[in-house]
């Protein structure tokens, strides 16, 4: 893997070898012989048979039904694979559980949905952090590989979020330890010790897709290369694609590391070396088939030897497609941002057009949307088409990837559900058969010219005594053809006397049938009309049937949808019901309050007319003694189910909910804390636990209106405490309400924001910090609001402001 963001080193490009014959398939006839264990002719067996070697396939050029292990015809086959923690995770997760639990002696996996629910899905293996690659590929990969050499199409996958080890699955070299080695490394091995050298061929070409670019990682400027589809069979092609010819495992090592070290990678926060491209490996195997000019001639029988000889070679092509995609990523997670960002968003487009094919498929839609992206276009053959197919599925233990881990595993799901039609490809070696017919027909020519004299000689003696053989079978002939003649005429004669006689007899059988086809002819009349008659009733009869059909389909239908929208209703009304009661008792309780505050008004403003700033203070003191009772009364139900759920949960689960990826269960989450805030037993517990500093992140982080107003709710009721007050202050909690006052709209945000600022307004030693960061400010441009609730809160911050004032003055001036 190179690593050092999108830049490579320039690579040389090798000779390239293409083939110009073309293939015949020929679909795949399966052998359910399991006791055979050679390496060559073995039959494709399913991802499931993890070690055993292939059976023997006669492979033979009739069609025949392609079947696996579960009797579907060239279904994909789905591993799942989980990544062991790595050092950040072990840290981060230590107090959690991981998010899978596998059972790979049932080839299950169970997904924790929370701390009491499970889902339970199943695969074709499951491979737990401690499974070798060895073992993956056995039983991932090494079933495709026998297919391959078998004359099959055949593709190996890996997918899954970033950082959770599909490069390390397939493309790893194993240089340090052999035992790492990945899945295109071990099938490489294979393959080149199945095939012979000397007849058979192995050709590689290594590819990537880049923003949506084919680029050619063994030439580097070769960086657009066209994507070419055959409009009768689909076959996928890329003529100016490198390819190699490989000889030995050192010179494909040595291809792969110029490969990788053209790939774009990338550092991010879910992965040091994320890759920012799909990599493609295609290794193109060319085999002749020995022995197929007996199994040719075992059927024809009195074949003979010339005829053998002019029959062509029988070669199969097979072709390996090793697929690297790159993770999925969801941006907040990985931290994207510029060219990074735009590589994130062609690599999340590319897989979702993958997602949206395997679901039509799947589903047996009659669309799939295969032209949608260059990667689906690539692998048209892999989902859907005439490969064998394995999908091997990455996944991590965190329970913060929760989601992601989910997606993959759906996605896994779903292309277990895509049936293939596998196909072997085939064809004849003209070329060789047209030397051998060279070479015959030299010898033919010189052994032509010797027989030639031989038979001329031979033809003159035998003409002289088939001569006289024909002069003496004419006379005899003539006389056996007399002879005949003269039996012939005499059967003839008899023959016509005979002929009639019984000509007269018919004749008088004929004049007795026409009496009795007459009387049978009305009859017959008599019937048609009945016949008729009972096809138009018939006929009505069917039109009614079908009338009377179409409108019990028509009420089924009416009352299908009346039902459905009788429910909705029903919900809608007690959704309003519901809202009604609510707003009603706030409305009320608005109502009072407001009532409260213009009476507590005009008294201030004869106060203030009256006499001194003392006398306000204190008017302030007793509305804010008259209005907290009342609010404290409406929400002391509301507290007690609180406490239970403090009590059953925990504050440190509560709080760790702050940073959830659900906008509802963050708002839920804060709006507990704010409530356990309300009690000043519980102010203490919540600061020591850091919910303070989550506040204050939430609410600079959050774009939420409502979040904003429960959690300057929360931060108000934690501000009631000096000491709180001071690690507000040094947390830059004074800015961040100042910021949201200036961006809020809604008046109970405001008036929560207020009544944060409040608070702190009454502490001595934050008189400064007050001005100095805008935080009067912000409480006095609240004003502007004029809604009475946060008029109430800044007048009470400005009176605890010069409550302070007034005692800073006093204690100057003794």
């Amino acid at each position: 893997m190179a690593s050092g963001g999108a830049n490579y080193r320039n690579g040389t490009q090798r000779n390239s070898l293409k083939g110009t014959t073309t293939a015949t398939d020929r679909q795949l006839s399966m052998n359910s012989n399991p006791s055979k264990a050679a390496l060559k002719n073995k039959s494709l067996s399913s991802v499931g048979a993890s070690s055993g070697l292939r059976k023997s396939s006669p492979g033979s050029l009739g069609g025949g039904t392609a079947k696996d292990d579960a009797g579907v015809p060239g279904r994909v086959r789905v591993a799942v694979r989980l990544r062991p923690r790595n050092a950040e995770e072990s840290v981060a997760d230590a107090d959690f559980a991981d998010c899978v639990e596998l059972q790979p002696e049932f080839k299950r996996l169970k997904l924790r949905k929370n701390n009491w629910d499970t889902d339970t899905y199943e695969f074709d293996e499951v491979l737990t952090e401690f499974a070798s690659q060895k073992r993956v590929y056995e039983v991932v990969a090494k079933p495709v590989v026998e297919s391959v050499l078998d004359g099959y199409n055949g593709t190996v996958m890996a997918y899954g979020q970033t950082g959770t080890g599909k490069t390390y699955t397939l493309g790893r070299l194993g240089e340090e330890d052999t035992a790492d080695r990945g899945i295109i490394v071990r099938a490489m091995e294979d393959i080149l010790a199945d095939v012979s050298l000397e007849s058979d061929s192995v050709s590689v070409s290594y590819l990537q897709l880049y923003m949506e670019s084919l680029q050619d990682l063994l030439d580097p400027t070769n960086d657009n290369i066209s994507i070419v589809e055959d409009p009768k069979s689909g076959d996928v092609s890329l003529p100016g694609a490198t390819l190699v010819e490989i000889r030995d495992q050192q010179s494909f090592l040595e291809l792969l590391q110029l490969g990788e070290a053209h790939r774009y990678a990338a550092n991010t926060r879910l992965n040091t070396e994320s890759s920012r491209s799909h990599a493609l490996l295609m290794v193109h195997v060319k085999r002749s088939v020995k022995g197929r000019e007996l199994a040719h001639s075992s059927q024809n029988g009195n074949s003979t030897n010339m005829a053998k000889s002019l029959r062509p070679t029988l070669v199969r092509k097979g072709k390996l497609v090793v697929v690297d995609l790159a993770g999925s990523e969801r941006i907040d997670k990985s931290g994207s941002e510029g060219h990074t960002l735009e590589e994130a968003k062609s690599i999340n487009l590319s897989l979702s057009a993958l997602g949206k094919c395997i679901n039509a498929l799947a589903e047996n839609s009659a669309h799939v949307p295969v032209r949608d992206s260059k990667l689906t276009r690539l692998l048209r053959d892999s989902f859907g088409g005439t490969a064998r197919t394995s999908l091997v599925i990455t996944i991590g233990p965190s329970p913060r990837h929760r989601g992601e881990t989910t997606s993959t595993i759906m996605f896994g799901q779903r292309a277990m559900k895509v049936e293939n039609m596998l196909k072997l490809k085939e064809e004849f070696d003209y070329k060789s058969l047209a030397r051998k017919l060279d070479i015959q027909l030299d010898k033919l020519i010189m052994e032509h010219e010797r027989k030639q004299k031989a038979f001329e000689e031979e033809i003159e003696r035998i003409t002289t005594d088939t001569q006289n053989q024909i002069s003496e079978a004419e006379r005899n002939y003539a006389d056996a053809m007399e002879k005949e003649r003269l039996k012939y005429q005499k059967d003839y004669m008899e023959s016509i006397k005979k002929l009639e006689e019984k000509w007269m007899m018919n004749q008088h059988k004929l004049g007795e049938r026409k009496d009795q086809m007459a009387s049978t002819a009305e009859e017959v009349a008599e019937l048609q009309k009945l016949l008729s008659k009972e096809t138009s009733l018939r006929k009505a009869a069917e039109e009614e049937v079908n009338n009377l059909k179409s409108q019990l389909a028509q009420l089924k239908m009416s009352e299908a949808s009346a039902n459905s929208e009788i429910l909705k209703l029903r919900k809608m009304l007690e959704d309003e019901a519901y809202r009604k009661e609510k707003l009603e008792g706030e409305i009320s309780m608005l109502q009072t309050q407001l009532l409260q505050l213009s009476f507590e008004a005009d008294e201030t403003r004869r106060r203030l007319d009256r006499g001194g700033p003392g006398k306000v203070l204190g008017g302030l003191d007793s509305l804010i003694s008259q209005v907290r009772p009342q609010v404290n009364d409406s929400v002391n139900e509301e507290k007690a189910s609180i406490a239970n759920l403090f009590e059953q949960v925990g504050l440190q689960k509560i709080l760790s909910l702050l940073e959830a990826e659900d906008a509802d269960v963050r708002i839920h989450a804060v709006k507990v804390v704010a409530n356990l805030a309300a009690e000043e037993s519980n102010q203490q517990k919540i600061v020591e636990a850091g919910g303070l500093t989550s506040l204050l992140l939430l609410l600079g982080s959050s774009e939420d209106e409502m979040i904003h107003r429960v959690a300057a709710g929360a931060i108000a009721n934690l501000a009631m405490n000096e000491t709180n007050q001071e690690l507000i202050l040094s947390e830059g909690g004074i800015r961040l309400l100042s910021i949201t006052a200036a961006n809020a709209e809604d008046p109970q945000t405001l008036r929560m924001v207020a009544g944060a600022i409040a608070n702190l307004c009454g502490n001595d030693k934050l008189q400064n910090k007050l001005r100095d960061e805008g935080g009067i400010k912000a409480l006095l441009g609240m004003v502007k609001c004029g809604h009475p609730d946060v008029l109430a809160q800044v007048a009470r911050g400005i009176a605890n402001f010069a409550k302070c004032e007034s005692r800073a003055s006093a204690q100057g001036l003794f």
